[in-house]
């Protein structure tokens, strides 16, 4: 049997429904990401387009250009303003879900962290955990 996760937005408008294991669990410490989640980080979870599907509702769609220079579309609920997830238009056939909202976070652990030069002082990544002060190629 397949993994299967399900999440939605703050008010409960947009539901979605992941019936695959992640790629990977991301914490991303850019100067983006720290606006967009108005925290010291945004976290990513990588799935397989193939494996996401919406479940209620339709989100509103926010198009934007990273401080890397790539684009990518945001999703969240016109309602309540929750961010769902992203689609990177240069990573094809991915979903970047926002993983705070799914309705069992509990298991959640970066397995990589990114754009660290940025990242707050007080923040600590864990031994052992990879890291890279920009993104990879």
């Amino acid at each position: 049997m397949s993994a299967q996760y399900e999440g939605g937005c703050q008010c409960g408008n947009v539901r979605y429904q992941v019936t695959g294991e992640p790629r990977q669990v991301v914490a991303c410490h850019c100067t983006d990401c720290q606006r967009q989640s108005g925290s010291a980080f945004g976290m990513t979870m990588v799935v397989d387009e193939a494996v996401f599907r919406i479940t209620r509702g339709e989100p509103a769609i926010y198009r934007s250009v990273s401080s890397s220079g790539r684009a990518k579309i945001g999703a969240f609920c016109a309602d309540c303003g929750t961010r769902v997830y992203h689609q990177p238009e240069w990573r094809k056939g991915t979903i970047s879900v926002k993983p705070g909202t799914l309705d069992d976070t509990k298991w959640l652990q970066p397995q990589l962290h990114l754009w660290t030069r940025s990242k707050q002082p007080w923040v600590i990544i864990p031994e052992g955990v990879e890291s890279h002060e920009r993104q990879p190629a």
